[in-house]
């Protein structure tokens, strides 16, 4: 096993934050393989890349030689976390968690190495708690303790339903620590509350506490919310090649950094000099290789460049959703172009397409409708307004 001070260049890449390095130092220190923990809760089939920031950085751990666990929350999933949420999310059933947990197995092995992780689901050993086990880890906690969360405090403020379940939710998350006696367990900037808790937990039954480390959420296509499948603006790691190569290709050239940031190794001051095209042709390609093949990378960019220099409306053009109403907002809102202005500018001038007709104003678009939009001669999305309900 490498030396710490080694390690520690490497597992440092893209953290946000430790809770508490020192404590990491002196775990690498003792040179014994360390339990690393992360947890997935299944509440839709799809990983995306959203969640390969996390998934490489066990990927760092385990080449190390520390033992990775990948933790599949069936039990917590029926629950629903709700880090920030403003309502209550709606349950899922047993037979949803089930179907999607199938799905996570098989696709964290394109990254993970199968052979050195160890999967776990935590129905395991919540599934079989016993009504006065459950009443005894709620009382390793305070009520005043769980409002500390902001986003319970919020609805609570705000007079919003919070079940008693979702109360639980963080213990129950920070008792799989405890369980599986991790030493280091890692999460989004947004799972810090939760992460936390597993430290609280370990102390209070006689462990020593897990090392916090947290990594930054990546924003999806749409450049301004975080991945997910509910905003429309995620990349799959089941997308077709020929899909995940034009949603790639579809996102802002900042985005694009931010993506090369977090998703690969590369040197940023390399990828600035590059022309921005000719850089995310190169991320598109690496992405599809990493998840398909390098043939399938290489039919991507063929059929895309074929697509895009005749000037037919790509069938895998992304589909982003918006909450503006005009083509202006919706344009600007979802990165196609970089602002207001520059939208009515485009317009002004005639490059911009609405279902094949050239825009000369802006336009109102229909709640729960989607339209294909084009900008100039290579920028494409298909554009769908949010209704009110969805």
């Amino acid at each position: 096993m490498k030396p710490a001070d080694q390690q520690i260049k490497v597992l440092l890449r893209g953290i946000v934050e430790v809770i508490q390095e020192k404590e990491l130092v002196d775990k690498l220190e003792s040179q014994r393989p360390l339990r690393v923990k992360a947890g997935f809760d299944p509440t839709a089939p799809d990983l995306h890349l959203g969640h390969t920031v996390l998934l490489y950085k066990l990927k760092q751990f385990q080449d190390l030689g520390h033992e990775v666990i990948f933790l599949i929350g069936d039990f917590t999933g029926m629950i629903g976390d709700p880090s920030g949420v403003t309502e209550s999310r709606k349950p899922l059933t047993e037979e949803d968690v089930r179907e999607n947990a199938k799905t996570y197995a098989g696709q964290v092995f394109k990254i993970l190495d199968r052979a050195k992780t160890r999967v776990r689901f935590n129905s395991e050993w919540l599934g079989r708690m016993s009504p006065i086990e459950f009443a005894r880890l709620g009382s390793k906690m305070t009520v005043a303790r769980i409002l500390e969360r902001d986003d319970f405090t919020k609805r609570f403020q705000e007079k919003k339903d919070i079940s008693i379940l979702e109360f639980y939710y963080p213990l129950l998350q920070g008792y799989d620590s405890v369980e599986l006696k991790a030493d280091v367990e890692l999460g989004g900037t947004d799972q810090k509350f939760n992460l936390l808790m597993g430290r609280t937990l370990q102390r209070r039954y006689g462990q020593e506490e897990q090392v916090v480390m947290t990594l930054p959420l990546l924003e999806g296509t749409d450049g301004v919310r975080k991945m997910s499948k509910s905003f429309g603006n995620y990349i799959a790691l089941e997308d077709p090649a020929s899909e995940m190569f034009g949603k790639i290709m579809s996102i802002s050239d900042d985005l694009m950094l931010r993506y090369y940031e977090l998703l690969t190794d590369h040197d940023l001051a390399e990828v600035r000099a590059m022309h921005p095209k000719d850089a995310k042709v190169k991320l598109g390609e690496e992405v599809v290789t990493r998840y398909h093949s390098k043939e399938s990378a290489r039919r991507a960019v063929e059929d895309f460049e074929k697509k895009h220099s005749r000037g037919e409306f790509p069938d895998d053009a992304p589909v982003l959703v918006t909450d503006e109403s005009t083509v202006v907002g919706a344009i600007a809102g979802v990165s196609l172009v970089k602002s207001r202005s520059e939208a009515r500018r485009l317009i002004s001038m005639g490059a911009v397409e609405m279902e094949g007709e050239v825009l000369s104003g802006d336009r109102e678009l229909i709640e729960n409708k989607t339209v294909k939009i084009r900008v100039g001669k290579k920028i494409f999305g298909r554009i769908r307004r949010k209704g009110k309900s969805g």
